[in-house]
Formats: C-alpha cells, sequence, structure tokens
C-alpha cells in the first residue's frame, strides 16, 4: 500500500468532540485526513455514514492493494462505530476487483467479502447487501468477462432496532388503479400456497406504494462527472439519495468520510439532512465546495426492481 502527498499532507482536526462535528457540518466537506478526524467525533452523533471509499489498487489518486485492503479500512470501521448513534447506519459502496499479480492473477480477488466479514466480526450488524445495478456502465478490458455492470452496497446497522424508512422509498404500484380500488375490498384475507407461505391481499395495496427491492438500477451519467473536479469515481446523486432517505431521519446527521468531490453531502443537504465530509484531496474538496454552492441535481432517475 503506497501513501501519496496529499494524503500525508491533509491535515487534521483543530477541535474534538461536538466543536468538531459542527465543523464537518458547517464546511459540507472538509479537506482532511479521516483517519485522524474520525476518532475525535462524538459518540453517537451520526446518523447514517454513506461512503464510497477508495477501491483496491483501482484509481492513481489511490493505491491500496488488495491483500492489505482490510487491514487498512478496519481503524476506520473501528472509530465510526463508536461515533454511531444505536439507530444508526454505515453504508459502504465497494467494487471487487481483478488481481493484477500474485497467486489471483486473473482472478476476482476476494478482499471486499473478507472486509465485509471482518466489519461484522468487529461488530457492526450486516442487515443488507444491495446491487447498484448500471445499465449504462462502461465497457472494458475485462479479459474473458462480460462488462462490468453492477456495484455492491453493504449494510450495517449500529444496533438491533436501526432508524428505516420504507415509506420514504416505496416506488409505484405495477398494477391498475381499477385492481388496487378492487383488492381495497377483498375480504377473504390471507392467500396461502401448499407450502404454507401467503400473505394478506386485503392489505396489499395500503402503503401509497410498493416495498422497492434491493437492486437499485441508477445510470451514470455525463452531470455526475461535470464538476467532479476531475474526480474519475463520481456516483450519481440519486444512488446517495436512496439511502439518506430509508436510513437517516429528518434533520439527521449524514458523514461521507471519503467524501471525494462531495456528492452525498449534496444529496443529503437536498433532503434536510445536516451533511459533512472529509477528503483528503485538496482539488476535490475545492470541486465539492463548487457543487454545494450550487446545489444543482444531476437530473438523474432511479428505478428500483419491486416485487410482482
Amino acid at each position: 500500500m503506497t501513501v501519496d502527498a496529499f494524503e500525508a499532507s491533509a491535515p487534521g482536526p483543530r477541535q474534538t468532540g461536538r466543536d468538531a462535528l459542527n465543523e464537518l457540518l458547517a464546511d459540507g466537506v472538509t479537506w482532511g485526513d479521516s483517519a485522524q478526524w474520525l476518532s475525535v467525533l462524538p459518540e453517537g452523533s451520526v446518523d447514517l455514514w454513506f461512503t464510497s471509499p477508495p477501491y483496491a489498487d483501482a484509481r492513481a489518486y489511490s493505491r491500496i492493494h488488495p491483500d492489505h485492503y482490510v487491514e487498512w479500512f478496519l481503524p476506520f470501521g473501528k472509530q465510526m462505530l463508536s461515533a454511531t448513534a444505536d439507530t444508526g447506519w454505515l453504508v459502504l459502496n465497494i467494487k471487487n476487483r481483478v488481481a493484477k499479480s500474485g497467486p489471483l492473477q486473473g482472478q476476482r480477488h476476494p478482499y471486499v467479502y473478507e472486509l465485509v466479514l471482518a466489519l461484522q466480526q468487529q461488530g457492526w450488524r450486516w442487515l443488507e447487501t444491495y446491487i447498484w445495478f448500471k445499465p449504462n456502465g462502461v465497457p472494458g478490458r475485462f479479459g474473458p468477462r462480460t462488462k462490468d455492470s453492477f456495484e455492491y452496497l453493504y449494510a450495517f446497522a449500529k444496533g438491533p432496532r436501526p432508524h428505516f424508512d420504507l415509506d420514504a422509498i416505496r416506488v409505484p404500484y405495477r398494477t391498475t388503479p381499477e385492481e388496487i380500488e378492487r383488492r381495497k375490498l377483498d375480504t377473504l384475507g390471507r392467500r396461502n400456497t401448499d407450502a404454507g407461505f401467503g400473505r394478506d391481499r386485503t392489505r396489499t395495496y395500503l402503503h401509497g406504494g410498493a416495498d422497492p427491492g434491493n437492486v437499485v438500477t441508477v445510470p451514470q451519467t455525463y452531470n455526475q462527472h461535470r464538476g467532479a473536479g476531475g474526480h474519475t469515481a463520481a456516483m450519481p446523486e440519486k444512488l446517495a439519495e436512496f439511502f439518506v432517505k430509508a436510513c437517516s431521519p429528518a434533520g439527521g446527521v449524514v458523514i461521507d468520510p471519503f467524501a471525494g468531490s462531495g456528492t452525498t453531502a449534496v444529496a443529503a443537504r437536498r433532503l434536510g439532512r445536516r451533511a459533512g465530509g472529509l477528503e483528503i484531496h485538496r482539488e476535490f474538496v475545492h470541486a465539492a465546495h463548487e457543487r454545494l454552492r450550487r446545489h444543482t441535481p444531476d437530473h438523474t432517475e432511479v428505478f428500483i426492481d419491486t416485487a410482482p
């Protein structure tokens, strides 16, 4: 693993506790090293960490060898766990890699799976795995493979009763208005299969929308890279919005410890959360501040798979 000049020169916090947190929330994205900042944040102060950390051995601005990735990330995980509210979450967007050398050369490296298990052992409650489906994923040279069209998002909770607002992410029913009205009049109740499974049909359409699936379809767009200060891995704002809506309360605290060009902060602030982030590369911080000043959405659409 190499440590670049940006990481070495990024400043640490000047304050601790609530003052440090308030500085992050005021800045939107702060130029600083998360390795130094996370340990000074107040215990139980963050409702949601939504982040896409540097992928292993993937970008010129960060070279973390996959063999050492878990060792590199776990100190961040420990510090975030301490600063998370009992009802809070860590949602981690991360992608596995094809090993470039060593005994696994040409194969998928298991560092992502190793990290998930290590975080669970650290005390995080691994509750769900989401798939970010990218219908317009960029083709690449992957050898005897199709193009990468999805990435993982792993959702970890701190406590047994995390905040989760299903109503905020419901999707339109996939049926006609006439069928919805007819079903409301159904008095026969639960339908069970021979295997013993079923549901109460009288309550199917009472929620205003269907439960979303755990496959979230968000296209990559031109606008997600425009204004990102040269950041080559900017995520679409709609992806962040989905998890901010579901996993943080109105007015809650959302922090991205690997903020990049500020996508999480932009999306969370638009949704009425108090948001901040940390980024070690100063040029990306400048781009993030410009995005926060403009507060302009990227105009992508989000589609979530629903049950029939």
